[in-house]
């Protein structure tokens, strides 16, 4: 027990109020983060179900945006596909915000500048469906993966939280607070040798003075 016991804490009735008050802090600060870092875990692993989900659907659209591809370029040919291709109108430009996940800053993909219509520059004379097609799903995965990316960086934020939140509740639960426990229980020793030691030369005084 000596060993856990705070350096330079003296067994006084004034060091024993600031112990208990400093352990009655560390023991809600280790309830709240343990909150913390269970609604962490909580929202990080369904970030990750939704994660893996948009992951599929990207893989799934990817494909069929290339097969959409491959076919227009086998109607009207692969120089026409790329002729076509620098007709394609700018669809806009991807910023980074920043947001706030329960005290966690994560960068956020903003998309809100992206056109949501697309418009063909181009005769659908001209052109094959497959090609429109193709546009349209390559135009529809752009956001699919700016999404992805939200939530890539959200894994990694809050991965990076979970880690530190879990050290500081390690450190209050393994370390501070038994040597905070400690450290009280050594004071309260000590007070309640003294109030014995004080008793028996109270009662020694008041016998010899009986005597006398």
């Amino acid at each position: 027990m000596s060993e856990q016991v705070m350096e330079g804490v003296k067994p006084t009735r004034m060091a024993l109020l600031e112990i208990r008050k400093k352990l009655l802090l560390a023991e809600k600060g280790h309830k709240l983060l343990e909150e913390k870092r269970d609604a962490l875990v909580e929202k990080f692993f369904k970030i990750i179900d939704k994660r893996k989900e948009i992951h599929k659907e990207v893989n799934e659209d990817l494909k069929k945006a290339f097969d959409s591809l491959i076919q227009a370029e086998m109607v009207i040919g692969e120089s026409r596909v790329e002729e076509l291709s620098e007709l394609t109108e700018d669809i806009g430009e991807i910023n980074l915000k920043k947001d706030n996940i329960m005290g966690v800053k994560i960068p956020v993909v903003d998309t809100s500048n992206l056109k949501k219509d697309l418009t063909f520059k181009y005769g659908f004379l001209e052109t094959s469906a497959k090609f429109d097609d193709a546009q349209k799903n390559f135009k529809d995965i752009i956001l699919k993966i700016a999404n992805l990316a939200d939530l890539e960086s959200s894994v990694h934020a809050m991965s990076s939280e979970i880690e530190k939140t879990k050290r500081r509740v390690n450190v209050l639960e393994n370390n501070l607070i038994p040597k905070l426990k400690s450290t009280r229980r050594y004071i309260e020793m000590q007070l309640e040798e003294r109030e014995r030691e004080d008793f028996v030369r109270r009662k020694r005084i008041k016998a010899l003075l009986q005597e006398d």
